[in-house]
């Protein structure tokens, strides 16, 4: 199909996705609002229709906790996923909203990029009216992950369950995941072959060929996790009084660092503050990660442990980020576009894989394991625009384009072959991918 077609077909598939509150990622895969999943599809609705993407966002906001926490899931309130909503227990929490049922985590905060690429497109007083009406929110967010995830004040957020991190069982999450003690009751399951019934109570097995997904024995070490978050109440002291998997993780470190510097342009806009300590606490940060989370014998960027301060030294393309969060000296990025361009690693028929091919991890249809993703490839392609990088930028955003424009906008591709996995006609692979088509010059 040609680029009219495709733009076309993306838009229907956010058209039919929409639930009249919020776009769903997919009707029966995913029927439930995500937060990165809404940001993602508001910047797409952006480029053709502002209204409906405001209220993407604003829908994002009716989830928000007590406390500033934006949920990574708003549970719909049909009966037949009452299940779901039961598993996380969020109420438990002083915090929670009482109108809302949600998870009692959060996850990559995408939601400044998407206020301000809305922003961009609205006339100057509309604009301003647009950041009014947001701003509380945003700064209240923010301010909960550097109060409470950043608890040594060291400028780097840290993550309590895979979940959060966005890229959910990619190869560092699932080291540390591993490096803990098995709970009794799940190595019985396992033993027992009962792990199999896991499969009555997943959604994503019942829609995915095996092998693309988590094994059930890793589905129930993640129901663990959840389960001794949810003991403690979603209070962040308790969690991390007895518990030592935590990890500053360094895609959403990126992601927090330019979610900064967009809200900087907001408060600017309407004359508003940001207390300098959040400002101090997003410097460090920076700092950090250039010189903490760097290994120079690998030449590589990682994810550390919390606790022990150990790089996790299992190569992903988080490796990347440091590029969308523009707080690296660009000859450090020059490393990462000739790690980006190897085709050994990364640069395969259909790039960016989410675990080089080198990896002892890579699955080339398993999950966050292998596969291209569309939103992984977005940020990338933004950072090589921020470091100058343009042909590099180009030549990534043709081979994305392809990729949807021969396989359709399904959920992720393998890196070999292009062939589509996940779900189909998903949603932030449409509206990315309408993104990159109105942004190709």
């Amino acid at each position: 199909m040609d680029n009219k077609e495709l733009l076309e077909k993306c838009k229907k598939v956010l058209s039919d996705n929409y639930s009249g509150e919020y776009t769903m990622p997919a009707p029966n895969f995913y029927p439930h609002q995500w937060l990165w999943d809404s940001c993602f599809t508001a910047i797409g609705l952006a480029n053709y229709d502002l209204d409906r993407a405001k209220k993407e966002i604003l829908s994002l906001l009716r989830g928000q906790w007590g406390n500033g926490m934006i949920p990574n899931m708003i549970f719909t309130d049909h009966a037949e996923h009452k299940q779901d909503r039961d598993m996380w227990k969020s109420w438990r929490s002083p915090y929670a909203p009482d109108d809302q049922k949600t998870s009692g985590i959060t996850q990559p905060p995408m939601l400044a990029e998407a206020i301000v690429r809305i922003g961009k497109k609205l006339e100057p007083e509309a604009r301003r009216q647009w950041y009014l009406d947001t701003f509380p929110a945003l700064l209240a967010y923010h301010e909960w992950l550097y109060r409470e995830r950043d608890p040594h004040e060291e400028g780097l957020v840290l993550l309590i369950h895979p979940w959060e991190s966005g890229l959910d069982n990619t190869p560092p999450w699932m080291h540390e995941l591993h490096m803990h003690q098995t709970p009794w009751w799940a190595s019985g399951f396992q033993k027992l072959h009962l792990d199999r019934l896991v499969n009555l109570f997943r959604r994503d097995t019942k829609h995915s060929p095996p092998g693309q997904r988590i094994s059930n024995m890793d589905a129930l070490l993640y129901y663990n996790v959840i389960r001794r978050l949810r003991r403690k109440n979603w209070d962040i002291e308790g969690i991390l009084n007895k518990s030592d998997f935590a990890v500053q993780d360094l895609t959403f470190n990126c992601i927090l660092i330019r979610a900064h510097s967009h809200l900087k342009t907001i408060s600017k806009t309407i004359g508003h503050e940001i207390p300098q300590w959040l400002h101090e606490r997003v410097h460090k940060g920076r700092e950090h990660i250039n010189e903490k989370l760097w290994d120079p014998y690998t030449g590589q960027f990682y994810s550390r442990n919390f606790v022990t301060h150990k790089l996790i030294k299992e190569p992903s393309i988080a490796t990347f980020m440091p590029l969308y969060a523009g707080c690296i000296e660009p000859e450090r990025a020059k490393i990462l576009v000739k790690m980006l361009k190897n085709n050994k690693d990364y640069w395969g028929k259909y790039p960016v894989p989410s675990v080089p091919f080198s990896s002892h991890a890579f699955r080339e249809l398993g999950y966050w394991q292998g596969p291209t993703w569309v939103n992984t490839n977005w940020l990338i392609i933004d950072g090589l625009k921020r470091y100058d990088m343009t042909e590099e930028a180009r030549e990534l955003s043709e081979h994305t384009l392809s990729l949807v424009k021969n396989h359709g906008p399904s959920e992720y591709f393998s890196a070999h072959s292009g062939k589509p996995a996940g779900a189909e006609n998903f949603s932030w692979t449409a509206a990315l991918t309408i993104d990159l088509l109105n942004n190709k010059d």
